[in-house]
């Protein structure tokens, strides 16, 4: 048996092509099939099955489409409401999938239908566990994403879901999650490693060291805002995908940019955040294209809006493109391709070209040091009142475009963690034609430089 693992760290998720030798399963697929078909081409093997944990709620699955192109069986909990056709499996029970079996294991917790999936041998011995959102990598799944009128009672359920993983496996019994590697539908951050078992868990999960209650209680305690866009992905996920479109979009010209400008669409420019500052079109927002870029574009993104990409090179534009698509994103109505050097090509006039200027941590201890300065900390709520720069006013990067009237005129100084969420915000405010400084550094350099008072 062999395991193939599909990363999409922009999303922070993991879905895996499980093959022995000649047919395959997949578990968890994203929205872009085109990764788990060249995998198991790459591998000689077919697939002949296809499996969810659960209904996601932080990507638009890939497995109703995976199953249409390839014939596969797609199997869901048969607790789950869906509108599509589907190979139901309960709790307990085996497929067999050519040499090898998977028994689905009931694990409420991250959603009340949720399943994990454990793969065994030809002589029914366990060897992996597949557990979606339930047990991850020194963590678990976050309970919130189905209402807090649920939240404390998946929270207990899943604390036993997790200790029923332990209880039931072997100790080597090796843990493949789709969650926790930089997922917000992780409750915590997780680990950080690449590869755990449950032995190893045992001795570092939350779940499997604390009791019930401290468990639940630093859960709760520790959840956090999450992206706005999940409100869709389940509503989508039930319902049936659209198969993907990852087409280049149809490239327009420096006076259509304008016009979409001017009548308030959504112009993402893609560049990197210093190209952004040094010279953008007048009402576009920078949202530069890394492994952050979809998590935080959907959160702040009015749901089915039309969105046109500038992009540095025509490849940037379709990796942004693909990672739209994963979220549900499909409205991208357009493209232009240029770089810093250029982009007066796709301006009409000078004045449609605005710049901001960059700084460190560092610049603004010296500039405080002889005047007032305005500073806007983008971080998260709880970030911020763990450590801040006193007197900075906290305006959290996803309130950014409804709490735009309590920034305050003049100059502003906007940071975050490291400067991408700051770059965001940088770019939103500059559309009010606001005097910005984005501080591009890490936030450890603050507390380097003085700024943050010492706990």
């Amino acid at each position: 048996m062999h395991i193939t693992t599909i990363e999409t760290s922009s999303l922070g998720d993991r879905s895996y092509l499980i093959d022995d030798g000649a047919v395959a399963a997949v578990i968890d697929p994203q929205r872009d099939v085109d990764r788990a078909l060249a995998a198991a081409g790459e591998r000689g093997v077919a697939i002949t099955h296809v499996f969810e944990t659960h209904i996601h709620n932080d990507y638009v699955t890939g497995g109703l489409e995976l199953s249409r192109v390839t014939g596969a069986q797609y199997v869901l909990s048969e607790m789950d409401d869906v509108e599509f056709r589907h190979r139901a499996i309960s709790d307990g029970e085996v497929l067999k999938v050519g040499a090898m079996r998977f028994r689905a294991m009931h694990t409420p917790g991250h959603t009340h239908h949720h399943l994990s999936y454990v793969l065994l041998d030809e002589a029914g011995e366990p060897k992996a566990v597949f557990t979606g959102g339930s047990m991850l990598y020194g963590t678990t799944g976050r309970t919130d994403l189905l209402g807090p009128e649920h939240t404390t009672d998946l929270s207990h359920k899943q604390f036993h879901s997790v200790r029923k993983l332990a209880e039931e496996l072997p100790p080597n019994v090796e843990v493949y999650p789709t969650h926790g590697f930089g997922s917000f539908c992780s409750a915590t951050q997780s680990s950080g490693n690449e590869s755990s078992t449950i032995g190893e868990e045992l001795q570092a999960n939350p779940a499997l060291t604390h009791d019930e209650q401290t468990y639940v209680d630093d859960l709760l305690a520790g959840l956090s805002d999450y992206p706005a866009y999940y409100a869709h992905m389940g509503v989508i996920n039930s319902q049936g995908p659209e198969p993907v479109d990852l087409r280049a979009p149809e490239p327009v010209d420096a006076a259509t940019l304008r016009q979409r400008i001017d009548d308030g669409e959504w112009v993402v420019d893609l560049r990197q955040r210093r190209a952004f500052a040094a010279g953008h079109l007048a009402g576009t927002m920078g949202f530069e294209l890394s492994t952050s870029f979809v998590t935080y574009l959907g959160w702040l993104y009015q749901w089915g809006a039309p969105i046109t990409l500038i992009g540095g090179t025509s490849e940037q534009v379709l990796d942004a493109r693909r990672d739209l698509a994963r979220i549900g994103i499909d409205n991208v109505t357009g493209a232009a391709v240029s770089t810093h050097e250029h982009l007066a090509d796709l301006a009409l006039t000078a004045s449609d070209v605005r710049s901001y200027r960059v700084a460190t941590f560092a610049d603004l201890a010296r500039e405080k040091d002889v005047r007032e300065i305005v500073v806007l900390d983008a971080r998260r709520k709880d970030e911020h009142n763990a450590s801040a720069i006193p007197g900075a006013l906290n305006i959290p990067i996803h309130e950014v475009l409804s709490r735009r009237d309590e920034v305050p005129e003049g100059e502003i100084w906007v940071h975050c963690e490291s400067g991408y969420r700051a770059s965001i915000t940088a770019s939103i405010l500059d559309r009010d034609e606001r005097e910005i400084v984005l501080i591009d550094d890490d936030f450890d350099q603050a507390e380097q430089h003085g700024l943050v008072p010492e706990s």
